[in-house]
């Protein structure tokens, strides 16, 4: 009987090693795996595309400061073409939104990518965006927005660098 547990040991032994072994093959395997990489990739342009999209969509219009602090975000949330051309108007979008007084606040409810080019750096998204906007004088209310987003990798993260609008119904 002592031979018999002595042997039992051992297999017990035995197959807690190679479950062990293949445990370890199966995690080096899928960690060095391109698909591991990409999806990674995908979910961190999409994550921050979607944190983007909400602050372009989201302005507290109740005061100067609150405006230069929303234009501010507006434009550490762009690259390119769209952070050039916010840029250019702030001095005029400033005066407008401060002298509304409408506040703004933008929440992504679904999107996705529908490319990512890794290589390129770019991305592109589709989105649906609920905006609560609180005017100075009348009731609130919620508008849904829907948008394509072209995403550009920068040394700060994926940003949005060109901001489409769709219309209802539209497909992409």
């Amino acid at each position: 009987m002592t031979r018999a547990r002595t042997l039992g040991g051992w297999a017990v032994l035995l197959a807690a090693a190679l479950v062990c072994g293949l445990g370890a093959w199966s995690y080096a395997d899928a960690r060095g795996d391109r698909t591991l990489a990409h999806a990674k990739a995908r979910d961190t342009a999409l994550a921050q595309g979607k944190r983007h999209l909400a602050t372009l969509n989201s302005l507290d219009g109740t005061s100067a400061t609150g405006v230069d602090t929303g234009l501010r975000a507006w434009r550490d949330s762009s690259t390119g073409p769209l952070h050039d051309q916010l840029k250019r108007t702030s001095g005029a979008d400033a005066r407008t939104l401060t002298k509304s007084g409408d506040t703004a606040r933008g929440k992504v409810t679904a999107a996705a990518l529908t490319a990512l080019d890794e290589r390129a750096g770019t991305a592109e998204l589709i989105a649906t965006v609920d905006v609560e906007v609180t005017p100075r004088t009348g009731a609130p209310g919620t508008q849904r927005k829907r948008f394509t987003a072209t995403l550009a990798r920068t040394g700060d993260g994926w940003k949005v660098k060109a901001l489409t609008a769709m219309a209802a119904g539209e497909s992409r």
